[in-house]
């Protein structure tokens, strides 16, 4: 079977140059805003996350678009949430010109939305609460803090489960001094993606991910290479994406020193040769 390659994987390489930046960025702080509970029998009434979260440390998982990629990751998220209810506050709030029709819409799809967190729905409009600056061209905008300053932010278009959760835990299980589970743990196994495509930026994140040890790289990397023992055309595809990262000269912004050294033999072994 041929496997096709997205043309959403293929410009993984300006995907990842081009940071997004969206809400209060680490070390500033978290201000006090107001949502509504989206559904339930509290439904409409008004309450202030960071108030109810009280001295928790405090996840707040801003969604700016309901899709179904952004929905497979929140769940993953507060799924681990859920395990550390009584040292975390989590609050999924969703962004909207609409209140009433969100308001529909998320009832609609309650039983894919996670049943122990908060779900509620910001009044102020799709660009949220005024003071955290939050950008409504991305999709997922998620805020960890503590003492009410931001620990981490990470801002995203195009979320991922496989590239992106973990990386979002671990800041989390750090402050809360816990352990970080596997995907495996939180049955959020990494697959291939549908209609036989390549999720490449799910094969590529961990080998990618700038915080990574040499170690954590050489794992993610064998992993990718027992693909391409199974699948010579995975392989096809990785070294082409690992060639067009050298060609455009951006090489060094791509994970550790440790995941160059992968993209650049990637690329010797299977991209295609330069003419």
């Amino acid at each position: 079977m041929i496997m096709l390659f997205s043309q959403s994987s293929m410009l993984l390489a300006q995907d990842e140059v081009q940071q997004v930046f969206s809400g209060p960025q680490p070390g500033e702080s978290m201000e006090a805003f107001d949502v509504q509970y989206a559904f339930g029998d509290a439904a409409g009434m008004t309450m202030q996350p960071l108030k109810e979260a009280g001295d928790k440390p405090t996840l707040l998982i801003f969604n700016h678009k309901l899709t179904r990629p952004a929905i497979g990751l929140t769940r993953v998220l507060t799924k681990f949430a859920e395990q550390h209810s009584e040292s975390l506050y989590t609050n999924m709030i969703f962004l909207t010109d609409d209140v009433t029709a969100t308001q529909q819409r998320l009832t609609a799809a309650r039983r894919a939305l996670p049943s122990k967190t908060h779900v509620t729905i910001a009044p102020q409009g799709i660009e949220g609460p005024g003071a955290y600056g939050l950008n409504r061209k991305v999709t997922l905008t998620i805020v960890f803090g503590d003492e009410q300053k931001v620990i981490s932010n990470t801002a995203l278009i195009e979320p991922s489960v496989q590239a992106d959760a973990l990386k979002i835990i671990t800041h989390i299980a750090k402050a809360l001094k816990v352990k970080v589970p596997t995907l495996a743990e939180l049955n959020a196994q990494p697959r291939m993606a549908a209609s036989g495509e390549i999720d490449a930026r799910a094969l590529l994140g961990p080998v990618l991910n700038k915080e990574a040890t040499e170690a954590e790289v050489n794992i993610a990397a064998k992993k990718i290479e027992a693909e391409f023992t199974k699948k010579p055309n995975v392989a096809t595809q990785i070294g082409r994406i690992a060639q067009r990262i050298i060609d455009s000269g951006q090489l060094e912004n791509y994970g550790t020193k440790r995941a160059q050294f992968y993209l650049f033999k990637w690329a010797g072994l299977y991209g295609k040769p330069r003419k």
